[in-house]
């Protein structure tokens, strides 16, 4: 029996990534009103909080299964990792989780609609 995307199930592995991730999105709304990030500087309070933003649609849309939010989350990460480098705060660590979500993410594609 084959599983078209409009009634396939979501894999566990998608849904563990989904509820880390929205629990990450909430840890992030807090930091936007932190000392540290107003520290890095007066631009990365709103970058954050539009980051926030993106970072919550992303894992709603795959929560629900949508290929838009995998290829959202993927181009985002590279966005992210390009202003990181940018301004001197990169490290390998900022590859870990978002390579982790990328990784399932893309291997359950092919399950999932636009």
């Amino acid at each position: 029996m084959n599983q078209t995307p409009e009634n396939a199930k979501r894999p566990i592995s998608i849904t563990i990534i989904c509820v880390l991730g929205m629990l990450s999105v909430l840890i992030s709304i807090a930091l936007i009103f932190s000392n540290v990030t107003q520290q890095i500087g007066p631009w990365f309070a709103p970058y954050l909080g539009f980051c926030s933003v993106v970072g919550l649609a992303c894992f709603i849309g795959l929560w629900k299964m949508k290929k838009w939010a995998v290829y959202t989350y993927t181009g985002f990460f590279l966005l992210n990792q390009t202003v990181m480098i940018a301004m001197g705060i990169w490290t390998v660590m900022t590859i870990v989780s978002p390579a982790i979500v990328i990784f399932f993410a893309l291997k359950h594609v092919s399950k999932m609609s636009a």
